[in-house]
């Protein structure tokens, strides 16, 4: 298929890892369709509601530092070619490359559904994370608003947050960032993989201009807000001679510390990220993918705790050192946050707000 002007991924193949039947568009109906309807539309985003019965997702990873995580959306329409969340869309019968981009859902009744949660006597209080699996403040957030209706509750009730973003848009919400960084119940961590636009643009094609996540940092820390960055993913040969300068200038901007996790390609993201090389960078999509085999003892992807975070071999190791001595040169990677979690008040019920 061609490449879809704006979006990550150039392809739309549904999964077959779930022995769903392979539906293939007839050449003949696509003429007839052309020459009822007109050239085919460029890809518009559409957003389909759900209903979930709970909105907290919990998990016991020895690798994930959270227990407890919100998701207000499913899809993404930052369509970062790389990220590790693609495959879900395939459990909705969707394909994980652009029907991620496009076919939206949004839950509206996250904060209701967090309420009742948070009101039960079983609730354990511990940070709950948001950005973990798709981008809360990605684009659809400006309208539906669902992120800010969920920070409404933490904020209320007293619960520490842990948020992971790309996006700039994060600065609406800095009102009740500030509010919660006051008691110490909130920590940020912008995403910033590449500070060169032309890199961003393709990796990232919806996600806002580096130099915005840049500004985000140093308007969040002005503000009093634990902010912290995350060059993820580190793509060998793509951008992993960025290190040095990004972890320099998310330090400038006032970021407590900075992060990094090497790119994954778990399922579907595999042949999708080949076909964005091929796309992008045919001249050395075959290095960049022999580097990323190397990192994960041989295959496009690692699955296993522990070792899918850090990778393996040489160059995994030599990624390490470089960010580490960056990170050394710019004064980080001495403090570790601890939320507060003896805030903690239950929410009030709809007959007590009334006295």
């Amino acid at each position: 298929m061609a490449v879809e002007k704006g979006r990550g991924a150039t392809q739309n193949r549904e999964s077959q890892r779930f022995n769903l039947p392979d539906r293939q568009a007839d050449g003949d109906w696509l003429d007839a369709a052309e020459e009822i309807d007109g050239p085919k539309h460029r890809l518009r985003t559409e957003v389909t509601v759900e209903h979930p019965r709970t909105i907290i997702a919990r998990n016991n990873s020895p690798d994930i530092v959270f227990s407890q995580s919100i998701n207000a959306y499913r899809g993404c329409e930052h369509g970062c070619i790389y990220c590790f969340a693609r495959p879900s869309h395939a459990y909705h019968d969707l394909s994980p490359g652009l029907d991620f981009e496009t076919k939206l859902f949004a839950k509206p009744d996250a904060a209701v559904l967090l309420r009742a949660e948070l009101a039960k006597k079983s609730h354990v209080v511990s940070p709950i994370a948001m950005g973990t699996n798709t981008d809360p403040y990605q684009p659809i957030e400006k309208d539906w608003r669902i992120t800010r209706s969920v920070l409404e509750v933490l904020a209320e009730t007293r619960h520490p947050t842990f948020i992971t973003t790309k996006s700039d848009r994060i600065l609406r919400d800095i009102d009740l960032l500030a509010d919660l960084a006051r008691d110490n119940l909130v920590a940020v961590m912008i995403s910033v993989t590449s500070l060169d636009p032309r890199i961003a643009r393709t990796l990232e094609p919806r996600a806002p201009h580096p130099d915005r996540r840049i500004a985000a940092i140093a308007r969040l820390a002005e503000a009093g807000i634990p902010v912290s960055a995350n060059m993820s993913p580190i793509i060998p040969a793509i951008n992993d001679h960025e290190i040095e300068s990004v972890v320099a200038r998310v330090a400038a901007a006032g970021a407590r510390d900075v992060n990094y996790i090497l790119v994954r390609l778990p399922h579907e993201v595999a042949p999708l990220f080949r076909a964005w090389l091929a796309e992008h960078h045919p001249d050395r999509a075959g290095k960049v993918m022999a580097m990323i085999r190397d990192i994960r003892g041989g295959r496009d992807n690692d699955p296993n705790f522990g070792s899918r975070m850090k990778g393996q071999g040489v160059w995994a190791d030599l990624i390490r050192t470089r960010f580490v001595r960056a990170r050394r040169r710019a004064g980080l990677g001495g403090e570790r946050l601890v939320l507060r979690t003896d805030l903690f008040r239950p929410p009030e019920g709809a007959q007590m707000r009334l006295f």
